[in-house]
């Protein structure tokens, strides 16, 4: 059994959707040892949030922003956490809707997503800066 764990800063990125699976593929060249196991990546943010969607087209990360941008308004008047910002309550509700934490497998040493699947890292502000990740590696060798 193999078990390693890494914290990852990534760089502070505009609001939207981004894929980062390559960047954390950089990250944790250890899992080229697992032949069978998971890969745990939790981001340890309350305004941001991290999925496995759709990675070819650009038109998804464009639809998922307009689309969470309607069902969490800004602005709304039913919001009390205000004092930072009018995108702040709007993204830890959309945090919250989308999770901290992605589970991938891992087969032969490879992170073992569909062929149409990317990690993503979900900013929710307009001025996130940068995120901290940590990804958790296990499996046997």
């Amino acid at each position: 059994m193999k078990c390693i764990q890494k914290e990852m800063r990534l760089p502070a990125y505009s609001r939207g959707f981004h894929l980062i699976t390559d960047l954390i593929i950089r990250e944790i060249p250890e899992i080229k040892e697992i032949k069978i196991g998971t890969l745990q990546v939790f981001i340890q943010h309350t305004s941001a949030g991290l999925t496995i969607n759709e990675n070819a087209d650009p038109t998804v990360r464009m639809d998922f922003e307009s689309h969470f941008n309607q069902f969490v308004p800004e602005n709304a008047p039913y919001y009390e956490h205000t004092y930072e910002g009018s995108d702040d309550m709007p993204a830890h509700i959309k945090s919250s809707l989308l999770g901290c934490s992605v589970q991938i497998p891992i087969t032969n040493g490879a992170i073992n997503l569909g062929t149409w699947q990317g990690i993503y890292l979900c900013e929710h502000r307009n001025h996130g800066g940068k995120r901290k990740l940590v990804l958790t590696a296990m499996g046997t060798i």
